[in-house]
């Protein structure tokens, strides 16, 4: 290897690629940056695995990290925020779309029946906590001016932002953001209960003759509200195929618009009450506006098909809080937990030198975000020192503007798994390196796979970092090429 005078350089990034590129081995520390398809922040890991043929005891193959250019093994982070990982959340998408597919059109397990049981899209979303700007339209789809007599650009930064901030009522907003995992719990629950009356059974009844399958993803809005989009179908009671591995259907009599009926009627009656001393009793519902389409089969003309409802929730399955203006990380200290101070082993607290005492990991007034959004995530650490509210530990989550739930979630029954998916792409993968390097197939029953792998750490060096994301700029231009008809 030759040795570089690089005093000249300014860059440490540019120096640090440069050393790189001159590395004996550069074209295996490439190799694996293009394996990993332009992830930014990889995981690092150092061990090795060996697969020994269990007659004779015989070495069949071995990998060691120690022989790689950096010493450790880099594997893609897996991150499904776009904000974070632009590489990995696409794979997550896609993962996401062929889910939701699957659920809606067969396949991945899932019987092709599916495609005639009645089934449903919704939008659920939270109701008002003041005016804010936006952007009405006319019934012929024309925009309105706004309440405050302007009309808004898509882009305007105002848009969901309050009208009146000093009347806006910030702690429901963050209570509903808090509670909204609970709200659409209470939703499935009364939607099994309304089904059941309008098909005069009981919900026992009910249960015996037909399932709830779903899958739903949550999405921000504008105004730092959660909503959820959600796929809803009626299966037999088994789901959609019985344990006999035949395709199992509702009864005939269990149609799409007695499952749209029960929606509306389940929708209004949820409520979770809070009470606090601090803001008085809440009531928290969902809100009037009621989005409700019947998902018509592939192939039709109707715009709301099995493909179309993959590809429109697979969209914000890799959104964030981060797309209503906030942050997509914590902002408690890591060392005292968000708590300000750290115990002594006697029970007395210190203050943590860290943060201050604040328990932020950066103080609120210095955040780059606009002022709506800030004075949502101050709410939440307000409103996370009640004791009636330690429970939703609101400090934590204040970058999500109090949200604590998982962003895609189903129902055991809808269709494949995301780890099922997963394995089917890692044993591809497997399989496609055994044939590339000419190594003979082994049966499972045969040999035995002893691995060790150890956490080494996150994240590329600079120049390592330059290179993937010039593996990412590459690939994005070849997709932006063939969606627009390139060949």
């Amino acid at each position: 290897m030759v040795t570089l005078d690089l005093r000249h350089v300014a860059s440490p990034a540019v120096r640090d690629l440069l050393h790189l590129v001159n590395h004996p081995d550069f074209d295996r520390a490439q190799q694996q940056i293009e394996h990993l398809g332009g992830c930014t922040e990889p995981v690092r890991l150092t061990g090795h695995t060996a697969t020994v043929d269990t007659a004779t005891g015989e070495v069949l193959r071995s990998y060691t990290s120690s022989a790689e250019p950096t010493g450790s093994l880099l594997t893609a982070c897996g991150n499904r925020r776009a904000s974070r990982c632009p590489a990995c959340s696409r794979i997550y998408a896609a993962d996401t779309y062929h889910l939701i597919r699957a659920g809606l059109s067969g396949g991945k397990t899932v019987p092709d029946t599916v495609r005639t049981h009645p089934r449903v899209f919704i939008t659920l979303t939270p109701p008002s906590f003041g005016p804010v700007h936006n952007r009405p339209t006319t019934p012929g789809g024309d925009i309105r001016p706004c309440r405050c007599r302007k009309l808004h650009e898509p882009t305007d930064p105002l848009l969901g932002t309050p009208l009146n901030p000093a009347t806006y009522d910030y702690a429901g907003a963050v209570l509903f953001n808090a509670h909204a995992g609970a709200l659409w719990a209470r939703f499935t629950t009364y939607l099994r209960r309304e089904l059941a009356a309008r098909l005069g059974i009981t919900q026992k009844a009910a249960h015996a003759v037909m399932r709830v399958s779903f899958a739903k993803v949550a999405e921000y809005q504008q105004r730092g509200l959660v909503h959820f989009h959600a796929v809803i179908r009626l299966d037999g009671p088994d789901g959609p195929d019985g344990p006999d591995g035949t395709s199992q259907s509702p009864p005939p009599y269990a149609t799409a618009a007695v499952l749209t009926d029960a929606i509306r009627a389940a929708a209004s009656r949820v409520r979770v009450t809070i009470e606090s001393d601090a803001i008085g009793e809440r009531e928290l519902s969902w809100g009037e506006q009621l989005d409700l389409r019947e998902i018509t089969a592939f192939g039709t003309d109707a715009e709301f098909t099995d493909q179309a409802v993959a590809a429109y929730v697979a969209k914000y399955a890799t959104k964030s809080a981060d797309a209503s203006g906030t942050l997509d990380r914590a902002l408690y200290c890591r060392p005292c937990h968000g708590r300000g101070a750290t115990l002594l082993p006697h029970g007395t607290p210190l203050p943590c030198t860290t943060c201050d005492g604040t328990g932020q990991s950066r103080p609120l007034p210095r955040l780059g975000v606009a002022r709506h959004v800030r004075q949502m995530i101050r709410t939440c650490w307000e409103l996370g020192k009640l004791p009636e509210f330690a429970h939703l530990k609101l400090w934590k989550w204040a970058h999500m503007l109090g949200f604590r739930g998982h962003f895609s979630t189903k129902s055991r029954s809808y269709s494949t798994t995301l780890g099922a998916l997963r394995a089917a792409r890692r044993a591809w993968r497997t399989e496609q390196a055994r044939v590339h390097a000419g190594l003979p197939e082994h049966e499972p029953d045969t040999t035995l796979v002893v691995r060790h792998w150890a956490y080494l750490g996150s994240g590329y060096s600079p120049g390592a970092a330059l290179l993937a994301a010039a593996v990412w700029h590459r690939r994005e231009l070849k997709r932006r090429f063939i969606a627009e008809g390139g060949c």
